[in-house]
């Protein structure tokens, strides 16, 4: 396999649902998503949800209330991260008119990938 970079500014968004664009870069093993969130703030978080990946998550730009199952809610800014074991559910609600975050998975999340 050979490296990969990826060029925000060359590379056009996927746009997953309205407000949000990613981008993604991946090894067989390791996948990293760019999320732009244009759509806040919110008045309530986005539903929890689960997977079996494992999940890092880097807040770049913006400010967001981080929720995990049994655990307060975290307001995060810029700057902050937050990790994310296998099957934990877990949640995010935009806090300020836009965000940037950059996840990363392990296994690579399959239903990331461009299926064309």
């Amino acid at each position: 396999m050979k490296a990969t970079v990826l060029s925000y500014a060359a590379t056009r968004g996927e746009n997953m649902r309205p407000g949000f664009t990613r981008r993604i870069v991946h090894t067989p093993s390791l996948l990293t998503a760019i999320l732009d969130i244009d759509n806040g703030p919110w008045d309530s978080p986005d539903p929890y949800h689960s997977h079996p990946h494992e999940q890092i998550t880097y807040l770049a730009e913006g400010e967001i209330l981080f929720l995990a199952e049994g655990q307060e809610p975290c307001r995060m800014i810029a700057g902050d991260l937050f990790a994310v074991p296998s099957g934990v559910p877990h949640s995010i609600q935009l806090l300020s008119k836009g965000a940037r975050l950059i996840d990363t998975f392990t296994p690579v999340r399959e239903d990331f990938l461009p299926t064309s």
